[in-house]
């Protein structure tokens, strides 16, 4: 996933990654943080996360080495540190591929959680995000642990298999196919 290159703003080597989440979030930043890790500035291999924001706000995160998205991505940007950070400003058109891209999407608070731990952080985060984002996120997760309960119930499975198997065997009896 390639972002064009935005205003930098601000570059940097820290520790933690809660400055780039403040410091996006006092802004109001639209653009990116892009994150490489220590190892990367020795190595000089091609290893970065990046978050993307708007109005201030984290919509979406990917990371290079490995390829993930999302929560995945976060997982990766926290496992290192310290981090040579460079954040852009960068025109809202320019990130719409990747914000819309379902794969690559986070809710608001989690960055803050999952790389800072900071709850009053998430908290602040997600009072500044849109009210549609919030919703949808919720509905997105609700959906998801929905899911999730469901397969794991083995029960509820195999009532479904045994319908479709009933009625699979009563339609072919009813179009007169055999029936294995």
């Amino acid at each position: 996933m390639n972002l064009p290159q935005g205003q930098l703003l601000r570059q940097r080597v820290l520790n933690s990654i809660e400055t780039v989440l403040t410091g996006a979030l006092d802004r109001d930043l639209t653009g990116y943080a892009r994150l490489e890790p220590q190892e990367t500035l020795l190595l000089s291999a091609d290893r970065a996360g990046v978050i993307t924001f708007t109005d201030g706000v984290p919509v979406a995160a990917y990371h290079t080495e490995p390829d993930a998205t999302g929560a995945d991505a976060l997982t990766e940007i926290a496992s290192s540190g310290p981090y040579r950070l460079g954040l852009y400003a960068l025109d809202r058109s320019a990130l719409q591929p990747l914000q819309e891209s379902d794969s690559a999407r986070v809710p608001p608070g989690l960055p803050a959680e999952v790389l800072t731990g900071d709850q009053e952080l998430a908290e602040r985060t997600r009072d500044r995000a849109p009210s549609e984002r919030i919703e949808r996120d919720e509905h997105e997760q609700s959906g998801l642990a929905a899911v999730e309960s469901f397969l794991d119930d083995e029960n509820q499975i195999e009532t479904i298999r045994s319908r479709a198997q009933s009625e699979a065997e009563s339609r072919a009896d009813e179009w007169n196919l055999p029936v294995e």
